[in-house]
């Protein structure tokens, strides 16, 4: 987020610190503010020059050196630069052959821009412009200013640096650059605004599960809200809006797959992987797929795609060296290669080491249980962020469907099911832990379809909480899930071994629930000793701890499926699990 910058000068002030990183790369002049690459390649007879609004990086900047930009202009946050610190820059760069001023098609950047021009051409300087314009969603006939200038500007800007470096005239570059344009469209979506560094706070309010479809880059608010679909559908929509807006050409293409500031680069990659799919089933080539964040928005947390319909030789260009902050990827697909394909988690599956089959009263309880973990997965998910990393109700979801899909294919139900899955797809701490519970639970699962006798079930959970122990070292009081698991197998043990008498007998399932959920409610006065809430200290006190409330959410499906008389006496899981 941006909350950081310094008051005074922060553009300026980042310069210098982009300068202090590369010392034998960038150089800046402080009074008008522009930035200047210390050595050009010395084939260069065109200088070329851009710039724009702060707050984008690494874009411009990233891409200052040999193979690049000979000088850049940073505005203020998200405003254009003046038209002096552009006349200033272009007159201390030029080169023999002129200068070449790269443009975003913003009404600020483009009349300071043509002011320097003016300016230059005046000192006699020869001057071109491209002016980059690939944003479909403000691509509008009633539109006087035109499509906005977005991350299609990195793709440019790598290619004019590498035409400029072999020596192009400005005639040339400024036609390559056109063409570069004109084959390029992007699009862009956002789930939360950048936050703006005056007031910290978002500069738009999104409502959760909304997107914002055709952000721009200065934080512009999109053309529509939309109900977020998958990320798949969502990749879908946008490279069908993209290939439907740009022009017929190549099937060879450079897909950019960009960051806003906020997007990790697991997603980026992900939504990379997605991107080539689709183009591939629409008879194009990937040629050159790029993932990172190029073009931010500050701390915007979305994404943009960028779609360019390559020409002859423009691989070349873009795999041409550089010597610049940003790297950016080099290597190519080959003609005929494709990504490795995407793989059924369940066709590798090893051979299930619990039961080989399932009960109707087993089924009955893995699809209650899924059902139950669905209603509560937000729950647990806010609770964990409290205490944690926040994945928990992600994990604990994603592991019982995968064991509801591995019984519709398989035939291996209940908790069977539950520990394949769990011992074998779902990572972290609490998965593995989870699916020992799940396997010592399924050898008390009958072959009837009946309840499993409460004599079956306290061994099973106490071989169960013994295992975890080995394990994980958690006992009773380290707040974690041993704290409902130990009660449950305790109140299990008295009725097994004839100590009990009236309801603690008559209704051993739902009396074991009642035991596991106090234990799990009480995890919230104690100050975790296990796990990553235990890095947390004092702010996990009063927060019950999500697995412990996932043991107790398990004997409560068990009694509710067994005992469903007795089990209306116990609370509604949303009511256990919000705080």
């Amino acid at each position: 987020m941006s909350y950081f910058l310094p008051e005074s000068a922060p553009v300026l002030t980042a310069a210098r610190g982009l300068a202090l990183a590369h010392p034998g790369i960038v150089e800046v002049n402080g009074a008008p503010l522009y930035l200047r690459a210390r050595a050009a390649d010395p084939g260069r007879r065109v200088a070329l020059v851009s710039g724009g609004g702060s707050g984008h990086e690494p874009l411009h900047t990233g891409l200052l050196g040999r193979g690049g930009l000979d000088a850049v202009c940073p505005g203020e946050v998200f405003a254009s630069p003046h038209n002096r610190q552009i006349y200033e820059a272009g007159a201390a760069v030029a080169k023999s052959a002129g200068v070449l001023l790269i443009v975003k098609n913003y009404t600020g950047d483009v009349i300071n821009f043509q002011i320097a021009a003016e300016r230059l051409r005046h000192d006699g300087i020869p001057v071109a412009t491209v002016l980059v314009d690939d944003d479909l969603a403000t691509d509008s006939a009633d539109s006087a200013t035109g499509r906005r200038g977005t991350a299609a500007t990195v793709v440019v800007e790598k290619l004019l640096g590498a035409a400029a470096d072999r020596g192009a005239s400005l005639e040339e570059l400024q036609e390559l650059g056109t063409r570069v344009v004109a084959q390029s469209r992007s699009v862009a979506v956002a789930a939360r605004a950048q936050t703006s560094p005056t007031t910290t706070a978002p500069a738009f309010t999104l409502e959760p599960g909304d997107l914002d479809y055709g952000v721009g880059i200065h934080g512009e608010r999109g053309i529509r809200t939309i109900a977020r679909p998958s990320v798949d559908d969502l990749v879908r929509r946008m490279t069908d809006d993209l290939l439907d807006s740009l022009p017929e050409g190549s099937e060879d293409v450079l897909a950019l797959v960009n960051g806003l500031g906020a997007t990790t680069e697991l997603e980026l990659h992900a939504i990379s992987s997605l991107l080539h799919d689709r183009l591939v089933e629409r008879g194009l080539r990937p040629a050159v797929t790029v993932a990172g964040t190029y073009t931010a928005a500050l701390d915007m947390a979305g994404f943009s795609l960028t779609l360019t319909r390559l020409d002859e030789g423009w691989v070349d260009l873009w795999t041409a060296p550089t010597e610049t902050p940003l790297t950016l990827p080099r290597t190519v697909r080959a003609k005929g290669a494709e990504a490795a394909p995407a793989e059924d988690a369940t066709e590798q599956r090893p051979e299930s080491t619990t039961a080989s089959a399932g009960t109707p009263g087993s089924r009955i309880v893995l699809d209650r249980y899924a059902e139950v973990v669905g209603q509560v997965r937000d729950n647990l998910t806010k609770l964990d962020q409290l205490v944690g990393d926040g994945d928990f109700g992600d994990n604990l979801t994603g592991g019982v469907r995968r064991a509801v899909r591995l019984a519709d294919e398989t035939g291996v139900e209940g908790t069977a099911a539950l520990a394949d899955a769990f011992l074998n797809d779902v990572g972290g701490t609490s998965g593995p832990l989870f699916g020992l519970l799940f396997k010592d639970l399924a050898v008390a699962e009958p072959g009837d379809g009946q309840a499993p006798s409460v004599a079956a079930l306290a061994e099973a959970a106490a071989a169960a909480s013994a295992a975890i122990n080995r394990v994980g070292g958690a006992r009773v009081g380290d707040c974690t899930l041993v704290d409902a698991l130990v009660p449950a197998a305790e109140s299990l043990a008295v009725v097994a071994a004839g100590e009990s008498t009236g309801e603690l007998a008559e209704a051993p399932l739902t009396t074991a629930a009642q035991a596991a959920i106090r234990g799990a409610l009480s995890t919230a006065s104690l100050r975790p000793r296990r796990g990553r809430a235990s890095y947390v200290g004092d702010h996990a006190l009063g927060v019950p701890d999500p697995g412990a409330l996932a043991v107790a959410l398990l004997f409560m499906t068990l009694a509710e499926v067994h005992e469903p008389t007795w089990a209306t006496r116990l609370p509604a899981p949303g009511y256990l699990t919000t705080i």
